[in-house]
């Protein structure tokens, strides 16, 4: 059974920078632990990813917080995850949107050819978590896609539960729901 485990956007502006906010440091040793339990070339990870003109785009205008630009401390992977994911060489995506883009070949050369099982952890559940979800529930059909409710969040408590409803409603498996 082939398995992945996608970290998505564990960075340090939505744990305690820029868009950081409290409760999201404590998913880091959760996240760690499950990065190691998985086997070395099964675990990829994406970055949230803009540039200097970030306010200048759809998303900045509509998010108005300079977050993530590329090769800054705040798009840096976050704590025990970044040193998790080092360890076990994961293989990243670096993404100017909410969900990868599986039409770019650059993400091409990162997804596996296959999956049965991907599993997603990391911020903000409400954004990129559920939008990476739904993409890859889309490039693998027949894949069970599940997202581990204890190694997620939001800034937001009650839009986090709500989403995970959604999720469930998409056919995503939500484990370990609170």
């Amino acid at each position: 059974m082939e398995q992945y485990l996608f970290v998505i956007d564990y960075q340090n502006d939505f744990v305690d920078g820029a868009l950081g906010f409290p409760g999201a440091e404590q998913l880091d040793e959760g996240i760690a632990e499950k990065i190691r339990s998985y086997a070395p070339g099964h675990v990829i990870f994406t970055r949230d990813t803009h540039q200097e003109n970030y306010l200048e785009t759809r998303e900045g205008k509509l998010l108005p917080v300079k977050h993530c630009v590329q090769g800054s401390h705040g798009w840096a992977l976050y704590g025990k995850t970044a040193q998790a994911l080092a360890d076990c060489g994961a293989k990243g995506i670096d993404k100017p949107a909410f969900g990868i883009d599986c039409g770019d070949p650059t993400v091409l050369a990162v997804l596996p050819e296959r999956a049965d099982r991907i599993e997603l952890v990391g911020l903000v559940s409400n954004i990129c978590v559920v939008s990476n979800a739904v993409v890859l529930q889309s490039r693998y059909p027949e894949a069970r896609i599940v997202v581990d409710a204890a190694l997620t969040a939001s800034f937001d408590p009650k839009l986090h539960g709500e989403v995970l409803d959604v999720l469930e409603g998409l056919q995503v498996e939500v484990l370990n729901r609170a």
